[in-house]
């Protein structure tokens, strides 16, 4: 340890054990003091002497013990409260520390126990007035306004405790909902992680397939398939960057391609048709600015639902509709395959039931379609997928922008 550092150190911990006792010494002080000053005047009560005295001072010393044993140090309170009136000592300040160790008592949960003994203290006092005092009547009015004080001592207690009850509950709720907000972040991140590394990593599959075949035979198309495999890695690795980065909270490079998103559609089936698969795209309605995240879910349905046809339809072609509603966008792919997935086909893509309709899951439990219905159930859409009666596989998915239109259907060629 740094020597500069240890008188800070040691007086932090000399702090940290001084504040629990400034309560007391303090509160023992003021006692003292405030009851000398006040027994001046009470020619009749008992004298302060090394017993009045050390009384005094064993109420404010038992909140010492207010944070591990609050009922041990009301009860201890309260007896040396007792115990000084009953001697006949003088009045003063002498109720602060049982009232303060009342309070501490009840907000730290211990009403009954607190009840109690204050209630035991309460009856205690009163008896040994009236015994020490046997000729005088009854101090009910005396008695009455004691009890009206102890009464709003607890009520106030009682207040303060459900107050600090509400407000436990109010920080663990917004602490369980900082959790849940994590992990749903955490969830997002998983899914533009599959999604991006499903479809590079099959891109790059499908290219290093192709130069590998041709690289005797024609080695010109083979350098083309590797130069495809190199764009593709360069930007899965800046995907994967700017994805990951946020787990940092850091984004120390502005981008350098447009996020995704449909402005990047052109892109994503220029790699796909480079990858084998013949790709029309057809805009239906106005085209118009989403927002962003219904913009990100239709580039990500598209792109794993052409992911998918590369995997499993086989010798293929496929068709993107966008269709943009007054409410939404209705997204819908098919295919014309005769692979996994198409009528007649075992295994590959399979349909279940979910949500407003057939929803596909992959063989071998997989995260592809699944990751669609996901992405359109958050936006509050829908989604069905699965064989067309003519042949092929289809994806449809409706986003809406508004939250509040049911999903428009788009017609078949």
């Amino acid at each position: 340890m740094d020597p500069s550092q240890r008188p800070a150190s040691w007086a932090g911990v000399l702090l940290t054990m001084a504040l629990p006792l400034a309560l007391p010494l303090a509160l023992g002080l003021f006692t003292v003091v405030g009851t000398t000053f006040a027994s001046r005047g009470q020619l009749l009560a008992r004298p302060l002497d090394v017993l009045g005295y050390a009384l005094l001072l064993v109420g404010p010393a038992a909140l010492g013990v207010r944070r591990i044993q609050p009922v041990a140090g009301f009860a201890v309170a309260a007896a040396a409260l007792a115990a000084y009136l009953g001697a006949g000592y003088p009045f003063g300040p002498v109720f602060l520390a049982p009232v303060l160790a009342l309070c501490f008592a009840i907000t730290a949960g211990h009403r009954l126990a607190a009840y109690s003994i204050a209630g035991t203290c309460f009856a205690v006092i009163l008896l040994i007035h009236i015994a020490a005092r046997p000729g005088q009547p009854l101090p009910l009015t005396g008695a009455a306004g004691a009890l009206a004080w102890l009464v709003a001592v607890i009520a106030a207690s009682e207040g303060w405790r459900a107050r600090r009850e509400r407000l436990a509950q109010a920080r663990a709720a917004r602490e369980e909902t900082e959790r849940r907000r994590g992990s749903e972040e955490r969830l997002r991140i998983a899914q533009e992680l599959h999604d991006v590394l499903g479809h590079h990593i099959s891109l790059i599959n499908v290219q290093a397939g192709v130069a590998l075949y041709l690289m005797d035979d024609d080695p010109e198309q083979a350098r083309t398939a590797l130069a495809a495999i190199k764009q593709s890695s360069r930007e899965l690795l800046h995907e994967m960057r700017a994805t990951l980065g946020v787990l940092r909270g850091v984004d120390e490079h502005p981008p350098h391609q447009p996020v995704p998103g449909l402005a990047r559609l052109d892109s994503l089936v220029a790699e796909t048709r480079a990858a084998g698969l013949p790709v029309t795209v057809e805009i239906r309605g106005s085209r118009r600015d989403l927002p962003a995240s219904v913009d990100l879910a239709a580039y990500r349905i598209v792109q794993e639902a052409l992911t998918n046809t590369r995997k499993h339809a086989g010798p293929a072609r496929a068709r993107v509709v966008l269709c943009y509603a007054e409410h939404g966008l209705t997204v819908q792919v098919d295919d014309d395959g005769r692979g996994a997935g198409s009528p007649g086909a075992g295994g590959g893509r399979i349909a279940g039931e979910a949500g407003g309709g057939r929803i596909a899951g992959e063989a071998g439990g997989g995260n592809g379609l699944p990751g669609m219905r996901e992405r359109a159930q958050a936006l509050g859409g829908t989604i069905t997928a699965g064989p067309r009666p003519e042949g092929g596989f289809g994806v449809r998915a409706f986003l809406p922008t508004h939250r509040i239109a049911a999903p428009a259907e788009v017609p078949d060629r």
